[in-house]
């Protein structure tokens, strides 16, 4: 993914653009990008939106030419090719794309699960994995305490999970009397 659509900018059909790029500006020149529809993205112009956020833009979108095309487009996430990142430029960077689908297992070499997703909420990395034995999902914190040992070549990452990672959430304490 590199980059989210925010909402609608002015009149003319500009819409914001959250880009997840290093260089936010770069987004513009990874060609049409796309949707998890499927629906493909032309970015025909793309300059910082006002603000302190430098990750943020104004950017015009090929075929959107007025707000309420641009509003359509809100909330959408667009993704590329993962060929077309390339291979990380120092062997301890990665894509976060490279992890899904890693197999998580733990200090012994057990298996707990597979990597489905790499979401960052806004805290940092997590890493979203989904038991072996199945059933929901649970997030890990992706820091070197959770995940001492992250080995993309081997399709593997080794976890050090809480006793409890993929218990059911229990009932929420009752407030006390005050």
């Amino acid at each position: 993914m590199l980059g989210e659509f925010g909402r609608a900018q002015g009149l003319r059909g500009e819409i914001r653009l959250k880009s997840f790029t290093s260089d936010p500006l770069a987004i513009i020149s990874y060609g049409p990008l796309r949707a998890a529809d499927g629906r493909t993205f032309v970015l025909t112009e793309a300059k910082p939106a006002p603000g302190s956020s430098p990750d943020l833009l104004v950017v015009r979108v090929q075929g959107v030419s007025d707000r309420t095309g641009a509003e359509t487009l809100t909330r959408v996430a667009l993704y590329c090719e993962r060929d077309k990142l390339g291979a990380p430029e120092d062997e301890d960077e990665f894509f976060a794309a490279d992890l899904v689908g890693l197999e998580a297992v733990d200090a012994e070499g057990a298996t707990i699960g597979t990597v489905v997703a790499v979401p960052n909420y806004g805290g940092g990395d997590l890493l979203e994995i989904r038991s072996a034995k199945g059933g929901a999902t649970a997030l890990l914190p992706f820091t070197k305490a959770f995940v001492p040992v992250l080995d993309v070549p081997n399709r593997r990452v080794v976890v050090d999970p809480p006793a409890d990672f993929f218990a059911p959430a229990g009932p929420k304490p009752a407030d006390e009397p005050g």
